[in-house]
């Protein structure tokens, strides 16, 4: 099985980061899985980190586009599946209706699953501004009656970044944010950036006080392996009925990237 892994980071740009996410891919997915790595083109952002672009709703918006042309890559290079590896799930039902391989969103796959966790979640995320976003995601997927809420952790993406080296103060900084959380009524705890979710994992946290931690990383992966294996078991695959779903002709997606100016994202044109 091999995954095409999509991050909404452009990798060259963070290899401490890329590492450590290769690291802890390993131990996560079966032997006879490859996870391939792919981010956003070099020079997306104005820095290192997206979130001084994607905590606005118009410039999430533009970049989300980049995600046709790279879902069209991972489809036409031979993936089994396409895994959108960031919390707000750019673009993610449009690029269910344009690809035949499963399509895996971490922002849906982390919500609907703590269901099975505990009977109320709250989110935890460091791009204060995307607290809107990811209520609109909980309240579209109907799930807006079991989460206690979206509220910032208190520190951000650089110290993220340092804690890799020294998380103990970090760790210290959330667990003092996600006591506040369960006090709140929360039964599962999910990270509203994979960059926290990933040093929190790679430290061994997956528990505050009995309240789970979910690694979204792992739910992400072990779900693209779930539905690769279902469609192929089975033939499960997505409605291709309605508005939302009807899957237009490849060749249209093509010819609308290239009158748009982005079909020189696309790997084979």
């Amino acid at each position: 099985m091999r995954i095409y892994h999509q991050s909404l980071t452009v990798l060259e740009d963070l290899p401490d980061y890329s590492k450590r996410m290769t690291d802890h891919i390993k131990r996560l997915v079966r032997n006879d899985t490859e996870v391939v790595l792919h981010g956003m083109a070099p020079g997306s952002y104005d820095a290192n980190y997206p979130g001084g672009d994607i905590r606005h709703r118009a410039l999430f918006n533009l970049h989300s586009m980049q995600w046709l042309a790279h879902a069209l890559n991972a489809e036409e290079s031979g993936f089994d599946a396409f895994a959108l590896c960031t919390m707000p799930d750019p673009l993610l039902t449009d690029i269910r209706s344009i690809l035949e391989i499963p399509v895996v969103g971490s922002g849906e796959s982390c919500f609907k699953l703590a269901g099975s966790y505990g009977q109320k979640f709250g989110m935890l995320l460091f791009i204060d501004l995307m607290a809107e976003r990811y209520r609109q995601q909980i309240d579209a997927m109907g799930l807006g009656a079991f989460s206690v809420g979206v509220q910032p952790v208190g520190f951000g993406f650089a110290d993220v970044l340092n804690g890799f080296g020294r998380p103990g103060p970090l760790i210290d900084q959330f667990k003092t944010a996600a006591r506040k959380m369960i006090a709140l009524g929360a039964d599962v705890i999910i990270l509203g950036e994979i960059p926290l979710s990933l040093i929190l994992a790679s430290e061994g946290i997956s528990r505050i006080d009995e309240t789970p931690i979910m690694d979204s990383l792992a739910v992400t992966l072990k779900t693209t392996e779930m539905m690769v294996d279902l469609k192929n078991m089975t033939g499960l695959s997505p409605c291709r009925r309605g508005w939302s779903q009807a899957q237009p002709s490849r060749q249209r997606v093509k010819d609308l990237l290239h009158f748009y100016g982005m079909d020189h994202f696309l790997k084979t044109q």
